[in-house]
């Protein structure tokens, strides 16, 4: 059996996570949608995002939703491509840019 299996985006689809806890699961669903409803970005430019964000948080969920979602709003292979770029390129950036840290305390302990 594999962990993330689709059975389970399905579910969370379903809204089966709001039997535990209704209240809180309304107000996160309406939340959600209120952010996803089309404003200043066009929901083809919230998808490209969200897809992006997935990957930068390592969410196999919201990678295959935001992959079709992506898609089905009109997005190229090669857009959800670049969008994983832009993610990693800032990712691997926040890395390094926390470097300044351990470069600092490196100077201060060094020998």
């Amino acid at each position: 059996m594999a962990y993330y299996e689709h059975k389970d985006l399905e579910a969370f689809g379903k809204g089966e996570l709001g039997e535990m806890d209704a209240e809180l699961w309304n107000k996160f669903m309406s939340y959600y949608g209120d952010v996803f409803a089309e404003g200043a970005l066009t929901t083809r430019e919230k998808n490209l995002i969200a897809l992006a964000v997935a990957h930068a948080v390592h969410c196999p969920y919201c990678i295959e939703a935001y992959t079709d979602a992506s898609l089905g709003s009109g997005c190229s292979r090669e857009q959800l491509m670049e969008a994983v770029h832009v993610a990693s390129a800032i990712t691997g950036g926040a890395v390094l840019a926390h470097a300044t840290q351990m470069k600092k305390l490196a100077d201060q302990l060094e020998f």
